[in-house]
């Protein structure tokens, strides 16, 4: 019970809420089975109540590894409708701007190569970024004016989907994007509409991939709680290996993996970067080479 559960977010739920969730399912297989022991349960990167997809779950000691998934780049499908911006840039939010004009779909492809790369957006004022210790949300709720600092973010790829026309001209567009951590898609949203010379706002969003976590992997909150009552959580999971799928692996000796557990710094063969030490087939550490010395910067309890 060390991995991940791959959760199929539904809209409406939030992050945490999810989280909850899958603590309840190990809560019903732990009665089912009998068992007394307890798991920590975390997410690998924030979901809005609005999207839907691949929200990493991690499971006992795969929770050290969560804050490896906010690192991670993410790939979206989100659709962008024309003609009015909403406070919060998506469908929950009230109107704060309108227009008539209408991109042509030439015109969004255009577009795309300017948002394609390194670039600068101002997050949501609708957002959880800390302001003088407050939730953004918090503030821009109570009416308040909150002003977000420009952040840069990169956009690997852009491209498009499905569109709705009318009269030759779009009234909303769905694109594909595969950028890095930190970037908002609501944001994204809004600039692009205004680049186009009008306004718009998110109504459909779903992550599709979170670093080396495919929707293929995913499984719906109602598939989960059906396993917990059958006892078999476990068959529903990856290993805590697969999130270090983009690592190489380091093969340590049963004296080198308990020289590691107890902290210690292993001097050998020179290396560099990033490894995971494994002992046969049990993950031991994320380790940090450098040079002969191989340093523990994430040790398992497996």
């Amino acid at each position: 019970m060390h991995g991940w559960i791959i959760l199929d977010k539904p809209h409406g739920l939030g992050s945490t809420q999810a989280v909850s969730a899958v603590k309840r399912a190990l809560r019903i297989q732990r009665e089912v089975l009998g068992g007394t022991e307890k798991w920590k349960v975390g997410h690998g990167g924030t979901l809005d109540p609005l999207a839907t997809g691949v929200l990493p779950i991690a499971i006992g000691e795969a929770t050290k590894l969560a804050g490896r998934m906010l690192e991670s780049d993410k790939i979206y499908d989100f659709t962008i409708r024309f003609g009015v911006q909403t406070d919060t840039l998506d469908l929950e939010g009230k109107a704060i701007a309108q227009s008539d004009h209408r991109p042509t779909p030439g015109q969004v492809e255009a577009i795309l190569l300017r948002f394609t790369g390194p670039i600068e957006q101002a997050p949501p004022a609708y957002s959880a970024i800390l302001i003088d210790g407050q939730r953004a949300y918090d503030l821009a709720r109570k009416g308040e004016e909150v002003e977000m600092k420009l952040r840069s973010v990169t956009i690997h790829a852009l491209t498009i989907g499905a569109q709705e026309q009318e009269g030759g001209a779009l009234a909303s567009v769905t694109l594909t994007a595969h950028v890095s951590k930190g970037t908002y898609i609501r944001s994204l949203a809004r600039d692009i509409a205004l680049a186009l010379g009008t306004v718009g706002h998110v109504t459909m969003l779903r992550r599709i991939k979170a670093g080396p976590f495919a929707l293929e992997a995913a499984i719906s909150l109602d598939k989960l709680d059906e396993a917990a009552r059958g006892g078999g959580i476990a068959q529903c999971m990856l290993p805590l290996t697969a999130g270090l799928d983009d690592i190489p692996a380091l093969a340590v000796s049963p004296d080198e993996a308990l020289a590691l557990r107890q902290g210690k710094v292993l001097v050998g063969k020179p290396h560099t970067g990033l490894m995971l030490a494994m002992a046969g087939d049990t993950p031991v550490a994320l380790v940090e080479a450098s040079g002969p010395e191989i340093r523990v910067v994430r040790g398992f309890n497996l």
